[in-house]
């Protein structure tokens, strides 16, 4: 809805997707802060109009790509952060262009 874009636009304004990829960045062993910036990430980088991918495309300048896979390859145990960085990667790497592409690739 309207307003559901609109909150996930605020979020990006205010920082939100770098935040959730510093911290994920910088707690790696932390499997909580792993899930948690996960779940932001892939709810924050939903949307398929210009401003979706252009969030998708700042969580990927970010270095949130390479932070949920190491997420992933560092908590295999952790079935529900195995499921929310699928979720996340999904969000991140759709799109048909040029871009979208890249990004899946660096998945």
């Amino acid at each position: 809805d309207d307003a559901g874009l609109a909150r996930k636009q605020r979020a990006a304004a205010a920082g939100a997707i770098e935040a959730a990829a510093a911290a994920m960045q910088a707690h790696p062993q932390e499997a909580e802060v792993q899930e948690d910036g996960c779940c932001a990430l892939a709810n924050v980088c939903f949307g398929d109009d210009g401003a979706g991918f252009a969030r998708k495309q700042r969580a990927a300048d970010a270095g949130a790509i390479e932070a949920i896979v190491a997420a992933m390859q560092a908590h295999r145990q952790v079935a529900d952060l195995q499921e929310h960085g699928c979720w996340a990667l999904g969000k991140l790497c759709y799109g048909t262009d040029g871009a979208g592409r890249a990004r899946s690739q660096r998945a």
